[in-house]
């Protein structure tokens, strides 16, 4: 139902999430991310409560493998063979999890600074597809993120169509200076690179505007010329 990446850029200090599913508004429910902390996803059959129990984890001072040992050990034996679980830290460290009872033909692929992770899947190559793009790719996160969603695809995505997707990305703001979904969409990861194209050279002039509102230029919108 889902292939997601999270990555983290160790010069600008940002990290990023990407994630597309079948099923609709897979970011709504998935992604997680917290400045200068990192990230945490939870997919699969989604436990919205679980990424941001690995963000405190983190937060507190522990480790990808340290936060994700601590929330599979205290979730619910009942239900968290279902899911699937990951966590990037502030160093770049990437910890997985992946219950049996994840669904269709499921993996993860971790590198230093990039995990990725899903279910469902056409084949694993999508996985390696999705993190070794992300690495190698150049540009500023959001169109890496990007690029490796589209590199997915082209390895096979899912077994089935994706009808969702959805890229954010933190640095040090205090909120996500990225956060664009497609929660519906016959391609909706072509969809949200147009989105993207139209946010992107904006970005840092919103992120201007939250923090010094006098200094942010004017978008010619009724009363803000």
């Amino acid at each position: 139902m889902t292939f997601s990446l999270i990555l983290r850029d160790p010069e600008t200090g940002e990290f990023g999430s990407a994630i597309s599913s079948s099923s609709p508004a897979v970011a709504a429910r998935c992604v997680n991310l917290a400045d200068g902390v990192g990230g945490a996803h939870s997919q699969n059959v989604t436990d919205p409560r679980l990424g941001p129990a690995l963000i405190e984890r983190m937060r507190a001072g522990d480790s990808a493998q340290e936060a994700l040992d601590a929330v599979v050990a205290g979730a619910d034996p009942s239900t968290i063979d279902f899911r699937q679980l990951l966590v990037l830290d502030a160093e770049g460290r990437a910890a997985v999890f992946s219950g049996g009872r994840a669904l269709g033909n499921f993996g993860a692929a971790t590198r230093e600074n990039a995990v990725a992770g899903g279910n469902m899947l056409a084949g694993l190559e999508v996985l390696d597809a999705l993190v070794d793009t992300a690495l190698s790719a150049s540009g500023r996160i959001e169109e890496r993120l990007l690029a490796a969603l589209r590199a997915a695809v082209a390895a096979g995505g899912e077994e089935g169509p994706v009808h969702s997707a959805g890229l954010a990305v933190v640095g040090n703001a205090g909120w996500r200076v990225t956060d664009l979904r497609v929660d519906w969409h016959e391609d909706p990861i072509e969809e949200l690179g147009r989105v993207l194209d139209e946010w992107l050279p904006q970005r840092d002039d919103y992120v201007s505007r939250g923090l010094d509102p006098s200094a942010a230029p004017s978008y010619g919108v009724p009363g803000d010329e």
